[in-house]
């Protein structure tokens, strides 16, 4: 399929693709709050600014689209039919940069918690992952 768009009309479009205060984080965010979790967010003198962080239990959450990050096995972790280098490429360079990031975050004592977008479509799921995620930060449990 060829993009219909030009440079710059897509340059535009990618450019109001938003990493902070996603839909998906804000679920999470509601659901942890409700749980009586309080957090910092975006953290700037944390490597990779967390989306959400935790201080009084040394943990860290990252809400990763299943898109821009490559969930393995995923449905929503496609590739598209356009410009497939590209896409390939860019995906490596930041599944790279999220193990980077987290292994910088392990080494300053933090333990790092990723919570993908699929985990948090419905409802239910939303409420069953930050039940379940609340319950390792606050076992003070090491993260995988």
């Amino acid at each position: 399929m060829v993009d219909t768009l030009t440079a710059r009309q897509r340059s535009d479009l990618m450019s109001k693709v938003k990493s902070k205060d996603t839909s998906p984080e804000i679920v999470l965010r509601r659901v942890l709050h409700r749980l009586g979790l309080r957090f910092r967010l975006h953290r700037k003198d944390l490597p990779g600014h967390p989306d959400i962080v935790l201080p009084r239990y040394k943990a860290v959450v990252m809400v990763h689209g299943c898109f821009w990050h490559h969930h393995s096995g995923c449905k929503n972790a496609t590739v598209p039919d356009t410009n497939t280098e590209f896409w390939m490429e860019k995906f490596a360079r930041n599944v790279e940069r999220d193990a980077r990031v987290e292994n910088e975050l392990k080494e300053l004592g933090w333990r790092v918690f990723v919570v993908w977008e699929c985990e948090l479509n419905t409802t239910s799921t939303a409420r069953e992952t930050g039940e379940r995620l609340a319950g390792l930060i606050t076992s003070n449990v090491a993260a995988d």
